[in-house]
């Protein structure tokens, strides 16, 4: 927990003046792949997933560790060698644990949330999910497992592997030459997120290319085919919570409508996206038949909740960077008191940004749990020592908050004034 907190100290800012970068690169160029309301959607998914993480909020049904003791042909050391072969067994892992995550309708509710972006761009690699809570495919670490690579070794390079996932989630970086027949570029990764069928769950790889084109998986960008992004079944929410679990409900209400057991039983396993006979004319669900002739989600808000809205992710960022930095001096049950308040303002203003009335719920919900823990604690988690006034300052943005959803809801949601994203 506390360790892969001080590891997120340092890679969100970073991430985050890259996407700022990314931001500012495209306008100047006349390119802008980053609208603002895509970003704080999907920067807001990221930090609810990181939180996931930190406070550890999934189970491993047979874990690296218990591999690693009990089924090693022999142990290494902590080496170059030993580094380099957990690597590569990571990226086969992740290869098979992503194809997976496409087929298998089961499997898919916890990777559309990465997909449901429409636009394509560095923010969109925070798009992560909160919505796996058992980890099933740790056996496919067992070639690691089996030379005696250290369980710290593949607890070190995992974030690691993860993170350098980062960079070619972008339309600004074009082919690479001969980098392309090696490792996963951004023309590779563009053609995985497009919802084009000449593109469907193709190139799965992670780092290295090379495992789609042994698995007959590969499919080179082409230059006649302009990838479209997105899930056919597209979200039309803001809200990463919505986001995490809407196919999932879509599986449980097929099953509960299925009139025979065996559908109810084969359909969590069942292709992505299979329904029984006739649920698509009796059940109709949204769903994108041509991918050149759809609109966009999310594209008419005012200005000033577009501000609003940015205003409210770097304030929880902030806030979430304070809960990092000093999460060794919390208690356990303080770190998730924190959380919850965490997980509860992203709800929030993200209902808002869909102009949802309902927002004012949430917030009420917000403003009454925070104003409550400052009670109960006397400060906010001992802000106090760091920033002088520091739950102060807090408390009058839980107020303004407040207030600020009222005035969305009861007045700017009913303007006919909308600016196009």
């Amino acid at each position: 927990m506390k360790e892969y907190a001080s590891i997120l100290v340092f890679a969100m800012p970073l991430f985050l003046v890259l996407i700022i970068i990314e931001k500012v690169y495209g306008y100047y160029k006349g390119e802008d792949t980053a609208p603002l309301m895509d970003s704080v959607s999907s920067i807001s998914s990221g930090i609810i997933n990181s939180l996931k993480d930190v406070l550890g909020l999934s189970v491993t049904l047979l874990s690296y560790e218990w591999m690693s003791i009990h089924l090693a042909l022999f142990q290494q050391e902590v080496s170059i060698a030993s580094i380099i072969i957990a690597f590569i067994v990571i990226d086969f892992y992740g290869y098979w644990s992503h194809r997976l995550s496409h087929q298998i309708n089961f499997f898919w509710n916890k990777h559309a949330i990465h997909h449901s972006s429409e636009e394509f761009n560095l923010s969109c690699a925070l798009r992560q999910s909160i919505s796996s809570f058992v980890n099933l495919f740790t056996f496919l670490l067992l070639p690691a497992a089996i030379v005696g690579v250290p369980a710290k070794v593949i607890a070190i390079t995992l974030p690691i592997h993860l993170f350098l996932q980062f960079w070619y989630h972008t339309k600004h970086i074009k082919k690479m030459g001969v980098l392309e027949k090696i490792i996963v570029t951004p023309s590779h990764h563009r053609v995985h997120h497009a919802i084009n069928p000449e593109y469907m769950d193709k190139n799965h790889g992670q780092i290295f290319i090379f495992w789609d084109k042994l698995f007959g998986t590969f499919q080179e960008e082409l230059d006649d085919v302009p990838a479209v992004f997105g899930i056919t079944r597209p979200a039309q929410t803001w809200n990463p919570f919505r986001i995490n679990f809407q196919h999932l409900w879509l599986l449980i209400s097929d099953a509960w409508r299925a009139e025979n057991w065996k559908d109810k039983l084969t359909i969590w396993f069942k292709p992505t996206g299979w329904r029984p006979e006739n649920f698509e004319e009796r059940y109709p669900v949204a769903k994108i038949t041509n991918v050149f002739d759809f609109s966009k989600y999310g594209t008419q808000y005012s200005k000033l909740l577009l501000f609003w809205s940015v205003f409210q992710l770097f304030t929880t960022l902030g806030l979430v960077s304070y809960l990092y930095l000093s999460i060794a001096n919390l208690s356990i049950q303080n770190i998730f008191i924190y959380a919850i308040f965490i997980f509860i303002s992203v709800y929030s203003y993200t209902e808002l940004m869909d102009t949802n009335k309902y927002a004012v719920i949430w917030e009420t919900i917000r403003f009454t749990y925070g104003i409550g823990v400052v009670v109960a604690l006397g400060d906010w988690f001992q802000i106090d020592q760091l920033i002088p006034y520091g739950t102060y300052l807090v408390m009058a943005f839980i107020s303004l908050s407040f207030f600020g959803t009222l005035y969305f809801v009861s007045t700017d949601f009913k303007s006919e004034k909308l600016a196009i994203a």
